[in-house]
């Protein structure tokens, strides 16, 4: 009668139960967990941003006509809205102050930025805190505030024609662009340079120690090593300054009050969106051009920041 001895190593592995198995309740509590986490973010981010862009593109499909009511359109609205000359050219006004205000603003922070991260400024401390100030005044005091500056009868730019002999006027048909340019700049210079400085803070020193050895000076620092660092910066506030141009809305509708006939209802299409749905009932229109500007916004967005990958790629 022989009998059949199992090896120890096949015991054991036939005594304990796999690690899979064995781990199959931890990791159940532990994906619970990472659910229990994240489920608050889903149901914020369905109620918030879901449900309202489905809803826009839902209404954007039907046309309120005057007998009947409510009929859809299909993409009717989509068609008006690529031939509707006040909308684009709004869109060519906001293109426009992006060409040309939102460079001036990143360059001028990344100058502040700079002068900030130098050893050489005194007090940088306050400068930061100067400088950044202007982001936490809300934006409708800003726009007032600058407003009434800009009055040339009653105001600080009034006052200087006045002192220099002639008129000044900057919420006037030819410079009101320039004068919306000037308060976005003044709001939200201090932001972007609060992103360049926290950027440069977290350059090693060990890259200016082997620039300094290399016989570079403060120009060439600024171009070999602290531009280099801050390609992400610059792209991610790029980014957020392209996103904010395409929502230009409450300084030109804030400065209408004081420029009356200066700046028409289509002056950006965020508030020719506005003016459709609040002063002309057409809910259906103004949620179609809401749509548009919202594709064209993470268009261009991604666009800039697919460039700026590949440049730091290379």
């Amino acid at each position: 009668m022989s009998s059949h001895v199992v090896p120890a190593p096949a015991r054991q592995a036939v005594a304990s139960p796999s690690p899979a198995r064995r781990h199959s309740p931890l990791k159940r509590r532990i994906s619970a967990a990472g659910w229990g986490f994240v489920l608050p973010f889903f149901i914020g981010f369905i109620l918030i941003v879901v449900v309202p862009v489905g809803y826009a593109i839902y209404l954007s499909l039907f046309r309120n006509q005057l007998i009947g009511g409510n009929h859809f359109v299909g993409f009717a609205n989509y068609l008006q809205a690529f031939t509707d000359g006040d909308f684009w050219s709004g869109v060519l006004r906001v293109a426009l102050f992006l060409v040309v205000q939102v460079p001036i603003m990143l360059v001028l922070a990344l100058i502040c930025a700079f002068a900030i991260d130098s050893g050489r400024l005194h007090g940088k401390s306050f400068f930061r805190i100067a400088l950044f100030l202007p982001y936490a005044v809300p934006g409708v005091v800003a726009v007032l505030m600058w407003g009434f500056m800009y009055n040339p009868r009653a105001g600080l730019t009034g006052a200087l024609g006045h002192l220099l002999g002639f008129t000044i006027d900057p919420i006037s048909t030819q410079w009101v662009l320039p004068a919306i340019g000037n308060i976005v700049t003044w709001e939200f210079l201090g932001y972007n340079m609060l992103i360049f400085y926290a950027a440069l803070s977290t350059i090693p020193r060990e890259l200016y120690e082997a620039a300094s050895i290399d016989g570079a000076g403060a120009f060439r620092t600024i171009i070999s090593v602290k531009l280099p660092a801050l390609r992400g910066s610059i792209m991610i506030a790029t980014i957020f300054s392209i996103i904010g141009s395409f929502q230009l809305f409450n300084e030109p509708n804030i400065l209408r009050t004081t420029a009356l006939g200066i700046i028409p209802t289509n002056f950006t299409p965020n508030l020719y969106a506005y003016t459709l749905s609040f002063s002309g009932n057409q809910v259906n229109y103004a949620a179609t051009i809401a749509i548009i500007m919202g594709v064209v916004t993470a268009v261009v967005a991604y666009v800039v920041q697919l460039r700026g990958m590949r440049s730091n790629a290379a």
